[in-house]
């Protein structure tokens, strides 16, 4: 079937197969590993952008979970804390007034002004000689836990008390009036309002004005005599007020005769009344700048109070708002009250707008001043301006006799306005006596409204003031 030559030739023959088939098997071999290596190559290119890129993002978003679910847990603390406070809030007071028979100096009265359900006391309540109450509560039997609690408090915060009574009144929508009890350190505080004097001569009152310390050290042994809001009962009387912790004091307020009785709010307006020399009741008003809500509530008291002058000591902008434009520029309805602007005076320092009012068929003159020329954050070089207003006004207000208060006003309505009426009240008491009390003064005036005449510097300016009134006397007396 072979020949021999083929079977000579056979093992050439099959090792030259064999090598064709190793070298065809290296030659698929060497194209496989350079197609995979290719590949790598490739795939590792892909790794080093977009490898990194998913890693990237991954990680974001990975953080971006973490971070809600923290967010998620704390707001979680939040509302329960705030569950648990709500709970611990809401509990049930039950007011009912306390009805006074003063004798003398003092009277007795059962039944407690504030009673939890069910727990009858006793109140003895003291009334000293200026109307102020002091209830001693003693319950008649044992009673529950009381809602009442004692806090420490600041001295500008609640007329130079550290301690006072408070009542939790959050759960109630509307308060009857209450009586604060007035601590030992704020009996100390109104008695020193009421009592402290340091009567000038008039050489006195010249030293003075050099002895810059001694009035400052003078200056803050005087209570400054804030009020507390919770001493004011009426519902969401923040809103009217421009500085939330400036307030006026309760028993002197200005209040408003309401359109509506069962509206207490469209009583409020934050003004005091201001004793006048002498003690003279109502000669002045010393209130706020008035804000955009309450404008009208402005016009409805210099209408209300008969008042003939208005004296307004401060620009409408001093870096902030410090008064809205409350008046027209020829006329203008605030409420029920019609404004007519009739002449206008511009003097070296203010201003001086003669005001018509209308309501129904009556009509009130009123004369309205603006003061332009005290300085932002701190007291006039000269007292001179704020003398002449001052003498100006006084005029007015003799031309007047038998209208209503003079109306004062800044932006707080206690620094500028303070200084105002406290160099009048001086002036006439220099005029009519030949001396001068300008601590007792501003004491009396803390009385009315607290914070009168603001800082030390005002202080020192009051008796500039003062001091130069002095000297025109001297000079009118030699004239």
């Amino acid at each position: 079937m072979f020949s021999d030559s083929s079977y000579k030739h056979f093992p050439a023959r099959l090792f030259s197969s064999v090598w064709v088939a190793v070298g065809a098997v290296n030659v698929g071999v060497l194209y496989h590993t350079t197609n995979v290596l290719q590949g790598q190559h490739e795939a590792d290119k892909i790794w080093s952008k977009e490898g990194f890129y998913a890693v990237v993002i991954f990680l974001s978003i990975f953080i971006m979970i973490v971070t809600c679910l923290m967010v998620l847990y704390r707001l979680k603390e939040k509302i329960q804390l705030s569950l648990r406070q709500d709970k611990e809030k809401n509990q049930e007071i039950h007011l009912s007034p306390i009805p006074l028979q003063a004798t003398q100096s003092d009277a007795k009265t059962v039944n407690s002004m504030v009673q939890p359900e069910h727990t009858p006391k006793v109140v003895n309540v003291i009334v000293d000689p200026q109307g102020r109450c002091t209830p001693e509560i003693k319950p008649a039997i044992s009673a529950s836990p009381s809602p009442f609690k004692m806090k420490p408090v600041g001295l500008q915060e609640r007329r130079g008390s550290n301690v006072s009574l408070t009542l939790d009144m959050s759960g109630l929508g509307t308060i009857e009036p209450f009586v604060s009890v007035p601590t030992p350190r704020e009996k100390v505080a109104m008695e020193y309002l009421q009592s402290a004097s340091r009567v000038l001569t008039r050489s006195q009152l010249r030293d003075s004005t050099t002895s810059s310390h001694l009035l400052q050290t003078e200056f803050m042994e005087i209570p400054m005599n804030f009020v507390d809001p919770k001493e004011i009962d009426i519902p969401r009387h923040g809103t009217k007020n421009r500085y939330k912790t400036i307030l006026p004091n309760p028993l002197s307020r200005v209040r408003l005769k309401p359109k509506n009785p069962a509206d207490s709010l469209s009583t409020y307006i934050n003004a005091n009344y201001i004793r006048g020399y002498s003690g003279e009741e109502k000669a002045f008003i010393a209130t706020q700048g008035p804000i955009i809500n309450t404008v009208n509530d402005f016009w409805h008291m210099v209408w209300q109070e008969d008042s003939p002058v208005i004296v307004m000591i401060t620009k409408l902008k001093e870096k902030n708002e410090k008064c809205v434009l409350y008046w027209p520029e020829k006329r203008g309805i605030y409420g029920k009250v019609e404004v007519l602007v009739l002449g206008v005076k511009e003097c070296d320092n203010y201003t001086v707008r003669n005001l018509t009012l209308k309501q129904g068929s009556h009509t009130q003159h009123v004369k309205h001043y603006w003061y332009t020329s005290w300085p932002d954050h701190k007291t006039p070089d000269s007292a001179q301006p704020l003398l002449q207003l001052m003498l100006d006004v006084e005029e007015d207000r003799v031309a007047s006799s038998g209208r209503g208060p003079i109306i004062v006003h800044c932006s707080a309505g206690i620094g500028r306005t303070g200084c105002f009426i406290a160099t009048s009240i001086g002036c006439r008491q220099l005029k009519e006596e030949g001396v001068v009390d300008a601590l007792s003064i501003v004491c009396q005036l803390r009385v009315d409204r607290g914070g009168m005449v603001q800082t030390s510097e005002q202080y020192e300016f009051v008796h500039h003031a003062l001091s130069l009134y002095e000297s025109r006397l001297s000079a009118e007396a030699v004239q």
